[in-house]
């Protein structure tokens, strides 16, 4: 028997529910697959399959078998990519993962020009806002938007500044007064992003300007973990927001929202949150996964500088 054909036959007849559909799949006669699989699990001395009129499943003992041959044939289909992607051109599947808002606004509007760049690449973009595990969830390289110290075990690097705004509608400006220092804040509405901790939470921002560095308690009805949330809320005139450039540089070109304290560098931190990717350090020789890098870094750039 071969082990490696009957446990691609295997997953495939669990993927599709019978022999005979199995077959069609593989191009082979159902007759095949049947005798595969009965001589496989003679050899593990337990049954795989439960076989019905209608259907073919995986008993509990199947279920486990083929979780841990799939991890076994993802390495192999791994290592066999990894020797492709290390050649003249990028080639292969290309796993990543980028937060909801960012991906909306700034990644995908990019995607078609890199697969046009890069024909032998297959993109699968993953669109999370938790903190993916590269290694369990086989990200090649994720987009995140932070600190880049907080990815010490991964290799990094950054693809664009993220400046931050302070905005705030022209209504709520015109209700409230338009605050001319940011120490003025503490008698305005700002709208928080949750960055940790609960509604009490105190949280400060940071301004900079000519080296001089000022730090100012904010307080507000309205804290969210989603940008969306907050931009929607600034936009309804319902205070102030400290906001990413990617996220509301449109509104204020367009003169729905105005920006406050021009001459000054605002962060919710007292480090500066940059744009960056990270991958785990057996991607270093990847092929496509400097070529994606390259590619933001050119595209991410333009976008800041437009």
């Amino acid at each position: 028997m071969d082990k490696f054909l009957a446990i691609k036959t295997l997953l495939e007849v669990a993927d599709a529910g019978g022999f005979s559909k199995a077959a069609q799949r593989l191009g082979v006669a159902t007759s095949s697959v049947t005798r595969l699989m009965d001589a496989l699990e003679a050899s593990l001395g337990t049954a795989l399959l439960t076989r019905t009129p209608r259907k073919v499943s995986l008993t509990d003992a199947g279920i486990a078998y083929v979780e841990q041959v799939g991890k076994v044939l993802d390495d192999l289909a791994e290592a066999d990519e990894s020797v492709f992607d290390s050649g003249a051109s990028p080639v292969g599947s290309l796993r990543i993962s980028v937060p909801s808002t960012y991906s909306r606004l700034r990644l995908a509007p990019h995607l078609a020009a890199f697969l046009s760049d890069n024909p032998r690449v297959f993109l699968d973009v993953v669109v999370a806002d938790h903190f993916v595990d590269l290694a369990l969830e086989r990200i090649d390289v994720a987009i995140r938007i932070g600190l880049q110290d907080r990815d010490a075990n991964l290799i990094v690097r950054k693809l664009a500044d993220n400046p931050r705004y302070v905005v705030a509608s022209h209504d709520y400006l015109e209700r409230s007064g338009t605050p001319r220092t940011p120490q003025a804040l503490d008698a305005h509405e700002c709208l928080r992003f949750a960055y940790g901790g609960g509604y009490r939470t105190r949280q400060v921002w940071t301004f900079r300007r000519e080296g001089v560095e000022q730090r100012v308690e904010v307080r507000g009805h309205l804290l969210s973990n989603s940008l969306d949330v907050l931009l929607e809320a600034v936009m309804a005139g319902r205070g102030i927001a400290l906001l990413p450039e990617w996220h509301v540089g449109a509104e204020i070109r367009a003169g729905r929202l105005m920006r406050l304290f021009e001459n000054f560098e605002a962060s919710p931190h007292q480090r500066d949150a940059v744009v960056y990717a990270a991958y785990l350090p057996n991607r270093r020789h990847s092929r496509k996964v400097h070529a994606l890098i390259q590619f933001l870094e050119a595209r991410l750039h333009a976008a800041l500088e437009g």
